[in-house]
């Protein structure tokens, strides 16, 4: 390539992409802790697998309820001064979960840290989204969700290390919610504002919602699988007579899979297209969950575990990518909303659907939810990319 077409490719901002990652990626470790110590301390105090999952589901449930005010938020506050509030919130939410060591408090709690993280999700993707250059979209949300997926993998081998006793695993959390505010308050000042972009917000999303039915059903299903995944892995290798210290681990590999994956996912959809690896993803998906009962007591199992946490979040990095490629501007921030949207409601159906189908079928309901779930978006998908390919 010449050195004008060198120069006229467009580059990504760098150290605005580094700014908005690195306060994703503690904030994802407050996060990753937070799902396997809650189910332990819950398992401690003899609360059944269906209890466990409904209260999993109340932080989805606030992402569900606060996707709608997110836009007059960010109108009414800038993006920036949003997401340092809301990530100080989310540190002093978890100062209060653990002076009250009260499971059933903890449903309203968690709750109000789903309400209080969404903004987080929703500005990060879309700064990240917006710097992305299109040729490169795939590689850079590849490292965008590869160094959240490595916050998301320190917060269980956190709780591996101090324990799920007292405040120790608390401070973890509080300490990297006030980081991620202060890393965003720092790098996010001259990123791109959404205030006048979101004044069509009601219209976009509704707007999104019939343009691109598929990628909000993989969006569902991505959060399905893996909020049963991380929520209720301890409770399924329980059943098998597997220690703590060993689950934890379990969880933090369902995080490294993201790590490991993710890059190679991205650079894969650059090749051969998001669509197709979105496919792939949710195939590989479903047949690691239906092997996931062969192999749990076997070495094995590592490999499952990072292919269930890897290419199961991969489904929601290649919608993601998609994403990027069909949309731009307010269309943008209207369809991570609703991402957000989705992403709640998957985990209010994953979680308690999972606990529910443990305690009717016995431990190996949980990945057989997985599976079916997984499944049912090949067949939509696959469905869709006939029909829109029949319509142009």
């Amino acid at each position: 390539m010449s050195p004008s077409h060198e120069a006229a490719r467009p580059k990504a901002d760098l150290s605005g992409l580094a700014g908005v990652t690195a306060g994703i990626s503690v904030f994802a470790v407050a996060q990753g802790l937070s799902y396997p110590l809650f189910t332990l301390l819950m398992q401690k105090q003899g609360m059944p697998p269906a209890l466990i999952g409904l209260s999993a589901a109340m932080t989805p449930l606030g992402l569900v309820v606060s996707a709608a005010f997110v836009p007059p938020a960010v109108r009414l506050l800038g993006a920036r001064n949003l997401a340092v509030a809301c990530a100080l919130m989310a540190a002093l939410l978890f100062i209060g979960i653990g002076a009250l060591q009260t499971p059933l408090a903890w449903f309203g709690l968690r709750f109000l840290v789903g309400f209080a993280i969404n903004p987080l999700y929703i500005l990060s993707e879309v700064w990240a989204l917006g710097l992305a250059p299109a040729a490169q979209r795939g590689r850079i949300m590849g490292i965008f969700t590869a160094v959240a997926g490595a916050g998301y993998a320190a917060g269980p081998l956190a709780l591996a290390m101090v324990g799920s006793d007292g405040w120790p695993p608390f401070v973890v959390g509080i300490a990297g919610f006030v980081l991620c505010a202060l890393i965003l308050f720092l790098t996010t000042g001259k990123l791109a504002a959404f205030e006048e972009e979101t004044v069509e917000q009601g219209r976009g999303i509704g707007r999104f919602w019939r343009l691109a039915p598929a990628l909000l059903l993989a969006v569902i299903i991505s959060a399905a699988c893996q909020q049963s995944a991380y929520s209720l892995l301890p409770v399924y290798g329980a059943a098998f007579g597997i220690g703590e210290t060993v689950l934890a681990r379990f969880v933090a590999m369902l995080s490294i899979g993201n790590v490991l994956l993710q890059i190679p996912l991205g650079l894969l959809a650059e090749r051969f297209g998001a669509r197709r690896m979105l496919l792939a993803c949710a195939g590989v998906n479903a047949a690691s969950a239906a092997l996931l009962p062969v192999f749990i007591e076997t070495p094995f199992v590592w490999v499952l575990l990072v292919s269930l946490g890897g290419i199961g979040y991969g489904i929601y990095t290649m919608a993601l990518v998609e994403l990027g490629e069909r949309f731009s501007g307010s269309m943008l921030v209207a369809a991570n909303a609703a991402f957000a949207l989705m992403w709640g409601l998957g985990g209010i159906v994953g979680a308690p659907s999972s606990g529910l189908a443990i305690q009717l079928v016995g431990p190996h309901g949980m990945p057989a939810v997985i599976a079916t779930l997984s499944a049912a978006l090949v067949v939509f998908a696959t469905y869709r990319t006939l029909q829109r390919k029949a319509e142009s």
